[in-house]
């Protein structure tokens, strides 16, 4: 049975002339599973699944099903809305046997109370046919899902496997880590807050920068929860000056941009995201080239 703990990658869809490029996809998860990542978030914010069509995301499903032949798990990650009504019907209409899990972020735009929160993943749980990793994103949905409500899904819900914490509030994060039940796991979901919460017990972390240093991420996150300190931080301090790069114009055109300097992908993403600035290919260029990543990333060629 899987297990969401580890390095999961929240990984890209790479794209050409505004199609999905399945040849860099393939390439891309190929790399992050040499790498060592534990488990692969398809469709996620990352992914740019809010662009993609119904028929575009039964196709990148299908791919990295293939592609990964069950060499790591899988987790579904675009399934959330602000509709309840239809994201039931959406997971009952969709084949997930193959996968292992399915993310679901709480409800955006409609700004629900904790009521509304708690009431929409008790429906969608009682329909998954796959464990459910809550996805509490609040500088996208505008609601930030509380601990107490977090707690009351776990205690009523067996359904409900782990919680991907991306608000980057490490207090808010040791008090999850502290009231939560302890089948609930808790995954980071916010890459520069991960050693320190996977340092306090969290399962391990859903990452961005994954997708260009897998191996360094996962490293870091096996140090951080074995109490290795001095090679946590080592890691966690190469990366630490990249991880702001890579969202200064937004999330994915960062990491796309890196990759495509590594030959993993372009960098084009789709409208109204658009891709990274010259200037931003060369910041982060430089960055890397000075952190020391590369020295501890085995397979990544030099940039």
């Amino acid at each position: 049975m899987f297990q969401s703990r580890g390095c999961g990658v929240a990984i890209i869809t790479p794209f050409t002339n505004n199609e999905v490029d399945f040849k860099s996809l393939t390439s891309l998860v190929n790399h992050v599973i040499v790498g060592g990542v534990d488990f692969i978030v398809v469709l996620g914010t990352t992914g740019e699944a809010a662009l993609l069509n119904a028929y575009e995301s039964e196709k990148v499903l299908n791919h990295v099903l293939t592609v990964v032949d069950g060499r790591v798990p899988i987790v579904v990650g675009n399934l959330g809305g602000n509709n309840t009504n239809a994201l039931i019907q959406r997971i009952e209409q969709m084949d997930l046997s193959a996968f292992d899990a399915i993310m679901s972020s709480s409800p955006s735009y409609v700004k629900p109370t904790q009521e509304g929160i708690y009431r929409h993943y008790m429906k969608m749980a009682d329909v998954s046919p796959l464990p459910v990793i809550i996805y509490n994103v609040p500088g996208r949905t505008a609601s930030n899902i509380e601990v107490d409500t977090i707690v009351r899904l776990a205690d009523n819900h067996p359904r409900f496997m782990a919680i991907k914490e991306a608000s980057g509030d490490v207090n808010f994060g040791l008090k999850l880590l502290k009231e939560k039940p302890d089948h609930l796991e808790v995954l980071s979901g916010d890459d520069p807050t991960t050693m320190s919460l996977c340092m306090m017990g969290a399962s391990g972390g859903i990452s961005v920068i994954a997708n260009a240093f897998p191996y360094a991420f996962s490293e870091m996150i096996k140090a951080a929860r074995s109490n290795k300190y001095a090679i946590a931080k080592s890691l966690n301090e190469q990366m630490m000056d990249i991880h702001p790069l890579l969202y200064r114009e937004g999330n994915p055109a960062g990491i796309k941009s890196l990759l495509y300097q590594m030959g993993l992908s372009s960098k084009e993403t789709r409208l109204p995201l658009i891709e990274a600035s010259t200037e931003l290919d060369q910041v982060l260029l430089e960055t890397v080239q000075h952190s020391g990543i590369l020295e501890v990333s085995p397979g990544v060629k030099e940039l």
